[in-house]
């Protein structure tokens, strides 16, 4: 039986877990705290599932493959893990970003209609559209309750057979940063070594010691002092993962601080995409308020020591917004805030490579990586048994930087 380690119990990580285990994959999951901690960028409340990406249709299949899989997981454990309450995209050109996206949506038959600004305006109780061309109407879009959907994903995995190993992980034998000094000197250290469940040796402990760069024994991960070993290592973790492989792929952490705004009754409305304007949010969903946030990157950031409350021009650059686009919530009090972070390529695309034999890396979600995160188990899932080789645009290349992914980056006209 092949066995695979997993680290980070994020989204991707707790899904692709789920995906291997049900596959038939002994698979160990690890993971530093708990699955949905609050330091991930999968705790955030919510996420926007759409199948608009402009001129790409990748992406746009795996939203769609997405959308089915969150229906199907939350008719499984009976609880509305995906809200599907239609989404609108503000187009403020009449051939831009949003036109784009409608010529994919209508080549890959997907429902959507392009609507007269009236027409959305009608979906709010307060709206103003007079700076808009038309507005983008993805009826079967909506929003994923994240972190929950997060922890839900987590349990399912364990249920499936998946161990969950806590601890602190760090790349062991050739490649590995942290060995790096003993392996050149040719120091041995002691170290204990797991086999998991599934491989040859399962069963065995005892006292390993590092071999010298160059002659590892396999795919393996050091957690404290043991060493786990596997078929495969995938490494999922995350904004922590510029900090384990530096170098290795070009990755930087952003944060991305979010704001709700406390509404009165009839705020329940679709959610919302200003592409241009690089703000987003969604209606008053489960009581959390209506969200209003900036898409446009945020300062480096680490997700450890990082300040978890959001900055006052976070706050400022959300109620410019309302004032230019909702202007009757421009005097809301903020109901709730979070801060979470983007772990960003230059341009967008994800990262899923193997920098050596084993072991894959699989990060880089660019802020557009929540929503996917079960068809892109399915994908990583089939690379892993060897079906498939991973689309070119996730390798360790270099990378260009290019918007058109998530949103412009432009904030200038977001409050004229």
């Amino acid at each position: 039986m092949k066995s695979v380690i997993v680290v980070g119990a994020g989204i991707w990580g707790t899904s692709l877990a789920l995906r291997l285990a049900k596959s038939g994959w002994r698979v160990t999951l690890v993971e530093q705290y708990q699955p949905g901690h609050l330091r991930q960028a999968s705790a955030g409340e919510t996420r926007l599932l759409r199948a608009s990406h402009g001129t790409d249709d990748w992406y746009a299949r795996l939203a769609r493959r997405a959308r089915e899989l969150w229906r199907d997981l939350g008719e499984r454990v009976g609880e509305e893990l995906y809200a599907e309450t239609g989404m609108l995209w503000f187009a403020r050109r009449a051939q831009g970003w949003e036109r784009a996206s409608a010529s994919v949506l209508e080549r890959l038959d997907i429902p959507h209609e392009l609507w007269d600004p009236a027409r959305a305006a009608a979906l709010f109780p307060d709206f103003r559209g007079d700076d808009l061309e038309f507005v983008l109407w993805e009826p079967q879009a909506g929003v994923v309750r994240a972190r929950r959907a997060t922890q839900v994903t987590a349990r399912l995995a364990l249920a499936a057979g998946v161990t969950l190993v806590r601890g602190r992980a760090e790349p062991y034998g050739a490649g590995a940063r942290e060995a790096a000094e003993p392996y050149g000197t040719g120091v041995l250290e002691p170290y204990n070594v797991v086999y998991p469940r599934g491989t040859e040796s399962y069963g065995m402990a005892f006292q390993g010691w590092a071999e010298p760069r160059g002659r590892s024994r396999g795919p393996a991960v050091r957690v404290g002092e043991e060493v786990l070993r596997a078929d495969r290592v995938v490494w999922a973790c995350g904004a922590w993962l510029p900090r384990l492989f530096p170098g290795v792929a070009d990755l930087q952490v952003t944060k991305q601080d979010t704001a709700h705004f406390a509404v009165a009754p009839g705020w329940d409305t679709p959610a919302w995409v200003d592409y241009d304007g690089s703000v987003y949010g969604h209606g008053d969903l489960d009581g959390l308020g209506m969200k209003v946030t900036s898409d446009a990157e945020g300062e480096p950031y680490d997700p450890e020591t990082g300040d978890r409350r959001i900055s006052p021009s976070s706050e400022e650059a959300s109620r410019a917004y309302l004032r230019r686009r909702f202007p009757g919530l421009a005097q809301a009090p903020v109901l709730f805030s979070q801060v979470c972070q983007y772990t960003l390529t230059p341009d967008g695309e994800w990262v899923i490579a193997q920098p050596e034999d084993g072991v894959w890396l699989l990060g880089g979600d660019s802020g557009h990586g929540f929503k996917h995160a079960p068809a892109l188990a399915e994908y990583v899932a089939e690379i892993l048994d060897g079906a498939r080789e991973p689309e070119p645009r996730f390798g360790l290349h270099p990378r260009v930087p290019v918007r058109g992914l998530r949103t412009s980056g432009r904030t200038d006209r977001a409050d004229r």
